[in-house]
């Protein structure tokens, strides 16, 4: 069986291989047996690769942090799967790999029709939106959250999943040539990021409170976001795509008592109740079956391409996605 795996920690080229590894085998009583049909190259990835993520494992070690495919064996304990069912692969197993062996707990089969390619990407990023919209603050219908990087594929994600809950989105980009992609994928209001953001927020939603703020970009931009807070808001920092430090308001700190808070994924899921996992998934895979979420995917490629692989996802100009069983 084959799989990409890091070897060491470092530049991807020189450390990212193709190597036989042991078949996964049988499954246990309460385990399922699946064939990886599509597999996201994430930034995290790129992170782990480099060896500057929250959890690293001990190389050689398979990479991938997300997938689906399709079940080719169920132990005679699990119930809610068979061979022949697609499902997600759980955000914890390796998949850049043929086959991969799990705990079949939350997992359901997903619809047979729907895009394989943005069912493998609900694990992380659209995961990731619904618990930014709902673990933080408790928004009323009708409010408003602003978030920065809207263009991302994490972004798209909040948009559609904030409008499925009653919620209007403030995006905030980098660069004007994307404004419009923004406004076609759903966000109430677009603007691009500068020092005077509060007062043109302000003016576009009417001086409505924002009690959260999303930054995946950090820098001067999550300051900026800080600055769009009303009185006991929020900002929640889950990524840094700029590699800067991000600045903050100590005065908003001090007298409008905002506060910033972090959110991992990995953190949520180490506590994250099969019951929580299965509500998530609920609310998204609808949606993604549907096109309400969805993210630009601009290459896929066998597990033996994953030079080209991993040097168009480097570029971030969209999902790239393995597929190694892709008729499975």
């Amino acid at each position: 069986m084959k799989a990409v795996q890091v070897v060491a920690f470092g530049r991807a080229a020189d450390v990212v291989k193709l190597n036989e590894v042991p078949d996964v085998g049988a499954p246990g009583p309460n385990e399922v047996v699946v064939a990886v049909e599509a597999a996201p190259i994430n930034n995290s990835d790129f992170m782990i690769i480099a060896g500057r993520y929250g959890y690293l494992p001990t190389p050689p070690a398979t990479l991938g942090i997300e997938g689906v495919g399709r079940v080719v064996a169920a132990g005679p304990q699990v119930k809610n799967l068979k061979a022949g069912d697609r499902t997600l692969i759980p955000f914890t197993v390796p998949t850049w790999t043929e086959r991969v062996k799990f705990t079949a707990s939350w997992q359901r089969p997903l619809p047979e029709k729907a895009d394989i390619q943005q069912l493998s990407m609900i694990g992380v990023n659209p995961a990731t939106a619904y618990l930014l919209l709902t673990d933080f603050v408790k928004l009323p219908p009708g409010g408003w959250v602003i978030q920065n990087g809207a263009n991302s594929a994490t972004a798209r994600a909040v948009i559609a999943i904030a409008r499925s809950l009653g919620l209007k989105t403030v995006n905030i980009v980098r660069r004007e040539e994307v404004v419009d992609e923004v406004k076609a994928a759903g966000g109430d209001v677009v603007l691009v990021d500068g020092p005077d953001l509060a007062k043109r927020v302000a003016r576009e939603t009417d001086k409505a409170p924002i009690q959260l703020a999303l930054d995946v970009v950090g820098g001067t931009s999550a300051l900026n976001l800080m600055n769009c807070l009303a009185p006991k808001g929020v900002l929640v920092i889950y990524s840094a795509m700029s590699g800067q430090p991000f600045s903050g308001s100590a005065l908003s700190v001090i007298f409008n008592e905002v506060s910033v808070r972090g959110f991992w994924l990995g953190h949520w899921g180490k506590t994250a109740s099969d019951e929580a996992l299965a509500r998530m998934y609920d609310h998204l895979v609808p949606m993604v079956a549907s096109g309400a979420i969805s993210a630009p995917v601009v290459g896929s490629y066998g597990l033996e391409k994953f030079p080209e692989a991993i040097a168009q996802a480097a570029a971030f100009k969209g999902k790239v996605i393995f597929t190694p069983n892709w008729a499975v």
